[in-house]
C-alpha cells in the first residue's frame, strides 16, 4: 500500500522546522531542535522530509508566508540530506524512493536555491547508493538538461545541469570507471558538450563546469572528443556570459596538461584571447585567465611557444600585481597591531609539512618549502568549498573586508606567472619589466611602489644574473624601505630581500658583506619585531629564507639572531609564533652541533621549553612547536639529555590519547576523529630525541614509556592515515638503528604488520600517490632491521622477499622507494643469504639497475655485501647480467676503504671473483666483453 502522510503530522514537523530556524523564540527554537533529534527515529521522517521539499505550497492551514515556507523546505532539504549522508544503510527502500521522486521535483522548482537543494540530495545519493543504485536518474536528468521534449522549464534545465555538475565533480571516478562493457563518461560527455549550445547561459556554464571535471583527466572518452570539444570552446570564447568565459579560461589551462598538442597550433589566438580575458573588468575572470600563463609556463614543452609574445604579456602582468581599489581600501594605512591578539579566525590551519621520507643514502628527505612565497597558492585556496548549500553562509566570507593578502588572487597569480617566465625565459624578462621599476620603486602612491617591488621579487630565481649588475644599488633602496610608512610595503620588502639573500650570502669581499649582507639581515630580523603583525610575519618568513641560503654562513651571528628571536617569543601573538617556530627550526636545521654551544643553547631552550609548558595537549600550536623541537634536538645530539625524559613522555601521553580518541570516534559518530598531525609531530619529535641521544639513554626512555612504546608504534603503523603510517615507520627503522635491543622482542608481532604493508595489491590507484611515502619508509625500515636482525629474520624473508620483488618489478613505484627495497633485498642476504640465493634468477637484473641509481653510501655497500653472499652460493643465477655485476664492482668506489663495511664488500667482491674464476672457463676472455674503463678498473682494484 502508498505511503500516506497524515496531515498533522506534516504541520507539526513543518513548525518544528520553522521555529528550528527562529532567532526571536530562543525557547521555541529549543524545544523544536529536541522534537528535530526524536523525529530522527521515525522510519516515516525522510518521507515527510521529501514531502516538504518538493511542496511548493505549504499545507492547508499551516500559517506561513511565502518568505516562511521557502525557509522550510530548505531547513528540511539540509536535514534530509544530513540523513542521507549518516544514516543511508537505515533509510528503509520505500523511503529512498520517495525521496529519489522528490528530486526530480525539486530540480524544476523556480526557486534557484531550492534547485541547489535538490541536487545536492541528489548528489548524496548517489555518493552513497552509487549510480548504478538509481540507474534511471542520469538518462532522465540528460533528457531534461537538453530539453529533449522541447517543453522543459529555463529553470528545469538550469536545476538539471546544475545537479549534473555536481554528481561529476562528486563521482568522476565511477563515471569513469566500467561496468557491464560500459563506461558511463562515453555516453555522458558528448551531451555535455551539446549542453554548451543551450540557449540557457547558466545551463551553459554549468555544462561546462561539468567538462571541466575531466578535462584534467586523460580518459578514453576525453580523447575521443577533444577535437569536438575545441569547436565549442572556441565558439563560446566571446561568450557574453563572464561565467561561461571563466569555465573556457579553466579548460584551456587544464587541456595545457593533458593535450598540449592540440593547443599548440592555436597558441597566438589563445594568447591574445587570454590577455583580452586578463585586462577585463571581472577578477574572477581575469584571475582564471591568468592560470593560464602560470600552467603554460610550467609546461616542458609548451612554454617555449610564448616567447614571441612575451612583449605584450608581461605589461598585462605588472598591470594586474597592483593592488584594486578595494584592496587598497582595507590594506592602506594599516595600523600597528603588535599588541591585539589574534581573532580565532586569523589562525589559519596549518598542517605539519615536513613529512620525514626515509631516503636510500641514509638522509633524510623533507620538503623544505618555506612561507615567505609571496604568492604561493595554498592548498585551502585551491579546493572550492563545497561542503555549504546554497543559501547556507559561509561565516568566514560574511564580512567584506577579507584580507586580500589571505586569498588566491589575480595579483598573486600575475606574480606567480611572472615568476615562471623569468625562469623560463631569463634576461629578456629583466629587460621588459627594467622601465617598469625605474618608473615605479620610487613611486609616489605606495600601491605602486608595492606592486614594483613584488615584480623585482618575482623575477629572481629566473633572472639573478641580469639583476646582480643592479644589486649594489637595488638592495639598499629595499632595506631603506622596509622603514616605509606603509605596511604593506615593508611586508613585500621582506620577501623580496629574502629572495635576493643568496646573492649577499655569497658575497666573499669583507667589505661589501659588511655593506650588502648585514644590513640586509639586521633590516630583516629588525622588522620581526615591526608594530604590525604582517610585517612581523614577512620578516620572519624572509629570515627562514635567508637561513636556508646562508647554511653554516651564520654561525658567527648565531648569538644575535637566537637574541632576537628571544624577544620575539616574548612579544609574538599565537598566529606568528607559527613562522617563529619556522625560523628557529631552520637555524637548527643548518648551523646543526653549533647550536649545542652552551652560550646559544641555555638562551634558546628554556623559551622553548616556555612555550612547551603553555600550549596545551589539544592546541593545534603542538604542530609547529613538536616540529621545531625535533630539528632542536637533531642538532643538540646529546645535549638534548636534561630536556629529553619530559619531552618524550608527553609525546607518548599525546600519542596514547590521540589513539583512544580516534578510537572512540569510530564507534561514536558525535565525536570528531583527533588531527592526524597530533600523531605525526609526536611520532617524529620521538625519532629525532632517539637518534639525537646515546643510545643507552634512547633505551631507557623507550623502556620506560607507558604506555608500551613499541605497542603505540604498532598502532600507529596500521592507522588509517598515510602520513601517521609514513612517521610511523620512521620511528620503527630508527628504534631498529639505534634501540635495536628494545625492538627485538616485540619484532615477532611487528613484522606481520610490515609485510602486510609492503603487499602491492593491497593499494587501491586513487591511494597510490600516499601510500608510496608509506612503502618507501617501511622498505627502509626493513633494512635497518635486517641489518641488527640477523639470522632472526628467517621467517620473514620468504615473505620479504616476494614483496620487495614485487616493488622491484613494477614500473609505477617511483626510484626512491625501488631503491629502499632494493637495499632491504640486498640485506636480507647478510645472515639469510641460502634463504633467498635460490630466488636470485628472478630480481638480479632489476636489483642491479636499481643499485646503479643509488649514490655511494654504507646502505649501498650492505646491500651489494648481502647481494654478494647470495650470488656466491648461487653462481649460476647470474649468467644473463654478470657482466652488469662485474660492472658495478668495478665502479664501486665511492667511498674509501678504511671502514670495516667497505673492507668487508671488498673482500666479498674478490672472493665472487674467485667463485667465477674458477667454473668459467676462459675467464680473462669472458672479461674482455667488458667495457674497457670499466674491465681496466675491475683488473686495478681486484685479483683477476
Amino acid at each position: 500500500m502508498a505511503w500516506q502522510p497524515s496531515g498533522e503530522n506534516l504541520k507539526t514537523l513543518a513548525q518544528c522546522l520553522k521555529d528550528s530556524l527562529s532567532g526571536f523564540n530562543k525557547a521555541a527554537q529549543k524545544q523544536a531542535e529536541i522534537m528535530l533529534n526524536q523525529a530522527k527515529a521515525s522510519p516515516d521522517i525522510n518521507n515527510y522530509l521529501a514531502l516538504i521539499l518538493s511542496s511548493s505550497e505549504p499545507p492547508q492551514d499551516f500559517p506561513a508566508t511565502a518568505a516562511d515556507w521557502h525557509l522550510v523546505r530548505c531547513a528540511a532539504a539540509l536535514m534530509l540530506k544530513n540523513n542521507i549522508k549518516n544514516n543511508y544503510d537505515k533509510i528503509p527502500e520505500q523511503s529512498l524512493a520517495l525521496v529519489k521522486l522528490a528530486v526530480p521535483l525539486g530540480l524544476q522548482d523556480k526557486n534557484s536555491q531550492i534547485r541547489g537543494h535538490a541536487g545536492t540530495l541528489a548528489t548524496e545519493l548517489i555518493n552513497k547508493g552509487g549510480i548504478y543504485g538509481w540507474p534511471e536518474f542520469l538518462p532522465e536528468l540528460l533528457k531534461t538538461l537538453t530539453n529533449e521534449s522541447g517543453e522543459v522549464t529555463p529553470e528545469a534545465q538550469e536545476g538539471a545541469m546544475a545537479a549534473m555538475a555536481k554528481i561529476c565533480e562528486d563521482n568522476a571516478k565511477m563515471l569513469e570507471r566500467e561496468h557491464n562493457g560500459q563506461r558511463p563518461i562515453n555516453f555522458l560527455l558528448p551531451k555535455l558538450i551539446q549542453a554548451t549550445r543551450s540557449t540557457v547561459p547558466k545551463v551553459r556554464a554549468h555544462a561546462l563546469t561539468a567538462i571541466n571535471v575531466f578535462t584534467p583527466r586523460k580518459s578514453q572518452a576525453m580523447l575521443n572528443s577533444i577535437d569536438d570539444l575545441l569547436q565549442h570552446l572556441f565558439a563560446l570564447a566571446e561568450d557574453p556570459s563572464i561565467d561561461v568565459r571563466k569555465q573556457v579560461c579553466r579548460a584551456f589551462v587544464n587541456l595545457v596538461e593533458t593535450r598540449p598538442d592540440k593547443l599548440l597550433p592555436h597558441i597566438e589566438g589563445l594568447a591574445k584571447y587570454i590577455i583580452a580575458q586578463q585586462k577585463g573588468n571581472d577578477e574572477d575572470l581575469a584571475t582564471e585567465a591568468a592560470e593560464f600563463w602560470l600552467t603554460v609556463g610550467e609546461h616542458d614543452n609548451l612554454w617555449q611557444a610564448l616567447e614571441p609574445y612575451i612583449t605584450d604579456i608581461i605589461p598585462v602582468l605588472l598591470e594586474c600585481m597592483v593592488y584594486s581599489p578595494e584592496d587598497i581600501a582595507i590594506l592602506g594605512g594599516a595600523s600597528d597591531d603588535e599588541d591585539e591578539e589574534d581573532r580565532e579566525e586569523d589562525i589559519k590551519p596549518q598542517f605539519a609539512k615536513k613529512k620525514l621520507t626515509r631516503a636510500a643514502n641514509g638522509n633524510t628527505a623533507a620538503d623544505m618549502a618555506k612561507n615567505g612565497n609571496a604568492f604561493e597558492k595554498v592548498a585551502s585556496m585551491e579546493e572550492d568549498d563545497n561542503d555549504l548549500e546554497d543559501g547556507e553562509i559561509d561565516d568566514s566570507e560574511s564580512e567584506g573586508d577579507e584580507n586580500p593578502d589571505e586569498k588566491w588572487t589575480l595579483r598573486k597569480c600575475s606574480a606567480a606567472a611572472l615568476d615562471v617566465f623569468a625562469r623560463d625565459f631569463g634576461g629578456p624578462v629583466f629587460t621588459s619589466i627594467l622601465p617598469y621599476l625605474q618608473s615605479n620603486l620610487k613611486h609616489a602612491d605606495w600601491s605602486y611602489r608595492e606592486a614594483a617591488v613584488l615584480a623585482l621579487g618575482a623575477v629572481a630565481d629566473g633572472c639573478m644574473d641580469v639583476v646582480v649588475p643592479h644589486l649594489p644599488e637595488l638592495v639598499p633602496y629595499l632595506v631603506s624601505l622596509l622603514d616605509d610608512e606603509e605596511p604593506v610595503v615593508r611586508q613585500i620588502t621582506c620577501w623580496t630581500l629574502g629572495r635576493y639573500s643568496a646573492w649577499a650570502v655569497g658575497l666573499t669581499d669583507p667589505a661589501e658583506k659588511e655593506r650588502y649582507f648585514l644590513p640586509m639581515m639586521d633590516g630583516i630580523l629588525k622588522k620581526m619585531l615591526d608594530k604590525n603583525k604582517n610585517v612581523q610575519e614577512a620578516g620572519a618568513s624572509a629570515m627562514a629564507n635567508l637561513e636556508e641560503k646562508a647554511g653554516k654562513a651564520l654561525e658567527p651571528y648565531c648569538g644575535p639572531i637566537i637574541q632576537q628571536y628571544i624577544r620575539c617569543f616574548g612579544k609574538y601573538k599565537d598566529k606568528n609564533m607559527w613562522v617563529l617556530y619556522d625560523c628557529v627550526q631552520t637555524l637548527a636545521e643548518h648551523i646543526g652541533p653549533v647550536l649545542a654551544r652552551p652560550e646559544l643553547s641555555n638562551q634558546l631552550m628554556p623559551v622553548l621549553l616556555d612555550r612547551w609548558q603553555k600550549v596545551g595537549d589539544e592546541s593545534r600550536e603542538l604542530f609547529p612547536l613538536l616540529e621545531c623541537l625535533s630539528y632542536v634536538a637533531m642538532a643538540l645530539g646529546d645535549s638534548f639529555t636534561p630536556y629529553a625524559e619530559p619531552i618524550f613522555a608527553r609525546c607518548i601521553r599525546i600519542i596514547h590519547q590521540n589513539l583512544e580518541q580516534a578510537m572512540k570516534a569510530k564507534t561514536n559518530t558525535d565525536l570528531d576523529q583527533p588531527d592526524e598531525d597530533f600523531l605525526v609531530t609526536s611520532l617524529d619529535l620521538l625519532s629525532a630525541i632517539i637518534q639525537a641521544l646515546h643510545n643507552d639513554k634512547a633505551s631507557k626512555l623507550v623502556a620506560n614509556a607507558q604506555p608500551t612504546f613499541f605497542e603505540l608504534m604498532a598502532l600507529c603503523m596500521g592507522d588509517q592515515s598515510d602520513a601517521v603510517q609514513q612517521s610511523a615507520y620512521a620511528l620503527l627503522g630508527d628504534c631498529a638503528k639505534y634501540v635495536f635491543e628494545q625492538l627485538k622482542p616485540f619484532l615477532p608481532n611487528i613484522m606481520p604488520v610490515v609485510i602486510k604493508r609492503l603487499d602491492m595489491d593491497t593499494i587501491l590507484d586513487e591511494e597510490v600517490d600516499n601510500s608510496f611515502s608509506v612503502v618507501n619508509n617501511a622498505c627502509w625500515s626493513v633494512g635497518e632491521i635486517a641489518l641488527q636482525y640477523k639470522a632472526g629474520m628467517a621467517p620473514f624473508v620468504p615473505q620479504l622477499l616476494q614483496r620487495c620483488v614485487d616493488i622491484l618489478s613494477n614500473p609505477r613505484v617511483p626510484g626512491g622507494v625501488s631503491e629502499n627495497a632494493a637495499i632491504a633485498l640486498g640485506r636480507l642476504g647478510l645472515d639469510n643469504a641460502e634463504l633467498v640465493a635460490p630466488h636470485l634468477g628472478n630480481f638480479a637484473e632489476e636489483f642491479l639497475d636499481t643499485m646503479d641509481d643509488v649514490d655511494g653510501s654504507e646502505e649501498k655497500a650492505t646491500a651489494l655485501r648481502g647481494f654478494t653472499e647470495m650470488v656466491t652460493r648461487n653462481p649460476q643465477a647470474m649468467e644473463s647480467v654478470l657482466l652488469h655485476y662485474f660492472s658495478t664492482i668495478a665502479n664501486y668506489q665511492e667511498l674509501s676503504l678504511q671502514k670495516p663495511v667497505l673492507q668487508e664488500l671488498h673482500e666479498a667482491f674478490q672472493n665472487v671473483i674467485n667463485v667465477y674464476k674458477q667454473i668459467i672457463p676462459g675467464f680473462a676472455n669472458f672479461l674482455m666483453q667488458m667495457e674497457a674503463k670499466d674491465l681496466e678498473l675491475l683488473q686495478r682494484l681486484f685479483a683477476l
